[in-house]
């Protein structure tokens, strides 16, 4: 799932390439990702892009008629949705629920450059919303502070009185925005806290280490996702996790093998040597916790 870094990059791009650029025609190739209906989709046609934006996880494309008459394109990707720029497209519209396309935005001229929004796989998660104000989209108005702008001090208020693990709360978006699963592992790895310590019972040295982390991690990742080409991002994520998905590796800090949890529809990595003082986790939900 795209996180903070890759949003961020991929509204830079948006920036770089898409903006004062008009809007010749948008195609809809699947009417379930469009979860706002009024304006339609057409009313962006004419207007011109002005800015792109991030809201936690959320992609927001920004367009303008006249002064007061904004429009913004909200896309939250999911799991596997990702946004691809084009400097060419067909300009033949696409036939609905045909292959992973979602919606096509041409830009300038029909059949010219634009980007497209995509979502691979049978799991259609991919939502979009077409709205004045982002706050229409609920959950941007639910969203908690950007893990970017906390303070130390902050960070410590929103941990204060959890019981939560501390991996299940600060993946959570109305706590804290921006932050995923890939991400949190590697924030957790790098602060070396267990992902099943209990949130509000961190002492000041591992909030200190939990704040750092989240700072070192998240801005250089984004500093090596912007510049990066849409196609690129993908890649450049995977090149720069140490514990995420790469559970039976030696960590590249300890040596020790990274370990894995699963749950039902997702896992988490962790390094035992680094994080659990040597001792793996129980890999089971129900299975008693070893903080």
């Amino acid at each position: 799932m795209p996180e903070l870094p890759e949003v961020e990059a991929l509204a830079q791009h948006l920036r770089d390439h898409a903006v004062y650029r008009p809007v010749a025609r948008v195609d809809v190739a699947s009417m379930s990702v469009l979860k706002t209906f009024e304006p339609p989709a057409s009313a962006l046609v004419g207007r011109v892009v002005t800015g792109a934006s991030r809201y936690g996880k959320f992609l927001s494309v920004e367009f303008h008629d006249r002064p007061g008459d904004e429009l913004a394109l909200i896309t939250h990707l999911s799991r596997a949705g990702w946004l691809r720029w084009h400097a060419t497209a067909s300009a033949t519209p696409p036939k609905p629920g045909r292959g992973p396309l979602a919606l096509r935005v041409h830009l300038d001229t029909v059949g010219g450059p634009g980007f497209d929004l995509t979502e691979a796989g049978t799991q259609k998660r991919l939502a979009v919303y077409l709205v004045h104000d982002p706050q229409e989209v609920p959950g941007i108005a639910k969203l908690g502070p950007d893990a970017l702008t906390l303070s130390r001090d902050e960070l410590a208020e929103l941990l204060a009185g959890h019981t939560e693990r501390i991996k299940t709360l600060i993946v959570d978006q109305k706590t804290i925005a921006g932050i995923g699963n890939a991400y949190s592992d590697e924030i957790l790895h790098t602060a070396r806290l267990s992902p099943y310590a209990v949130s509000g019972r961190l002492r000041p040295e591992q909030l200190d280490a939990l704040y750092e982390a989240m700072r070192t991690v998240l801005t250089d990742a984004v500093e090596r996702s912007v510049g990066q080409g849409a196609a690129e991002l993908k890649g450049e994520k995977r090149s720069g996790l140490r514990v995420h998905a790469r559970t039976g590796l030696p960590c590249p800090v300890c040596g020790d093998t990274v370990r894995e949890v699963s749950f039902a529809e997702r896992s988490f990595q962790y390094c035992p040597g680094c994080q659990t003082g040597g001792k793996p986790l129980a890999d089971r939900r129900l299975s008693r916790l070893v903080r």
